[in-house]
């Protein structure tokens, strides 16, 4: 049993998590719309749910990294996460289905907080390398889980229980790994200090304005982007295009997310501002949607998912590494659990919002819009980055 945290045994966790929760996100738009016959709006704000309950596990966990012992934090939330996943086995139905998922929602953000912050805490790594190995690994579980979600849903006759079977194995090993293998030295016992408000557990302005900056950008990149995951489902299969090829997408994701990683790393060593894959991963998020304006085809939905898969390889990785070498060493837990609030914000509003603008004016308007939004989010980046002077690393 290791006396401290190995990055592989990191990476190892996050593979289960990622695995398991892969036959969970692709399919709930499509399962509420077909199986339990709800609108989009009221799918959009299932899921908004969902993901307000995602917020609150963040934010919460990001606190309490940073004052109590991480590893019984994680040990407890992927606990409930199987309690919950097993009762969604048997009732999954309406209104269960809704109420289960908010639940789950809040211990999932909860247990990715607490991954990102251990990740904070590895010494031998940079911030950088290991949130780009945490999201290949990421993608990597979806890669493996997507290849499997939208056959078998299929297979199962469109119900989800035997999914839910294969994610409560995953989060099992999980467990597992954690119990045995995630030690780090504690961060509570100086916790005072942190309260004191010392100097040295502040955060200079110029930082203050660049982490927020990213919080809020992050938020509306991932409104956006949860277009993707959610409302266009219904958007190919009503152009007759089949569950299983709208599912093969995210297998494309997960497997071009592998392969781009590979080569991103190499460009780290090249490249040592951060913000420059932050400029280049938004742009091409942008052009994403663009593609879907014009998308009538499966081939151009594929170019599209291509392309927003270049962009979030390089920009979402880019952003927590960031934002965790601008944040004082005990107060990483809690700015880590901001960033993931921030994205779980995103992925709340993203569904209804897209359900509303579709049901209101077309899917044309909200790629649009989307397009549109992107935009503006890298022009204030660029901006606010090239303005803002003495940053303070830690």
């Amino acid at each position: 049993m290791d006396k401290e945290l190995k990055l592989h045994w990191l990476l190892l966790g996050e593979l289960f998590g990622s695995f398991g929760n892969s036959f969970i996100w692709p399919l709930t738009t499509i399962y509420m719309h077909n199986q339990l016959h709800q609108s989009l709006t009221i799918s959009g704000i299932v899921l908004m749910l969902y993901s307000c309950a995602n917020v609150i596990g963040s934010s919460t966990a990001g606190a309490l990294f940073d004052r109590y012992d991480p590893q019984k934090l994680m040990i407890s939330g992927l606990i409930s996460s199987i309690i919950i996943m097993t009762i969604l086995v048997m009732f999954n139905g309406w209104p269960a289905y809704p109420i289960l998922l908010t639940l789950f929602g809040f211990f999932i953000g909860w247990i990715i907080t607490l991954l990102n912050s251990f990740g904070t805490q590895l010494k031998k790594q940079s911030s950088r390398f290991v949130f780009n190995m945490l999201y290949f690994t990421n993608n990597l579980g979806v890669v493996l889980g997507t290849m499997i979600a939208g056959p078998f849903y299929q297979m199962a006759g469109n119900q989800v229980a035997p999914l839910f079977v294969i994610t409560i194995v995953m989060y099992l090993a999980y467990t597992i790994v954690v119990i045995r293998h995630f030690r780090i030295k504690p961060t509570h016992l100086q916790s005072k200090k942190v309260k004191s408000g010392t100097t040295s557990y502040q955060l200079p302005m110029a930082n203050r304005i660049i982490i927020f900056t990213l919080f809020g950008s992050i938020a509306l990149i991932w409104l956006t982007y949860a277009q993707w995951s959610s409302n266009l489902s219904v958007y190919m299969t009503d152009n007759g295009i089949t569950m299983s090829l709208y599912s093969f997408l995210w297998t494309i994701n997960g497997f071009l997310i592998v392969v781009f990683q590979l080569i991103i790393n190499w460009l780290t060593k090249q490249i040592k501002n951060d913000f420059w894959f932050v400029y280049f991963g938004v742009s091409a998020c942008c052009l994403s949607f663009v593609v879907l304006i014009f998308a009538h085809t499966y081939l151009l939905f594929v170019l599209g998912m291509i392309i927003l898969t270049l962009g979030e390889a390089t920009a979402f990785p880019s952003i927590p590494a960031i934002i965790a070498d601008l944040s004082p060493q005990k107060l990483k837990g809690k700015y880590q659990g901001f960033f993931n609030a921030a994205t779980s914000l995103g992925k709340a509003g993203g569904p209804l919002i897209g359900g509303i603008i579709i049901e209101l004016f077309s899917y044309h308007i909200l790629f649009i819009v989307c397009s549109t939004v992107i935009g503006l989010v890298e022009l204030t980046i660029i901006i606010i980055s090239k303005l803002t002077y003495n940053i303070k690393r830690f």
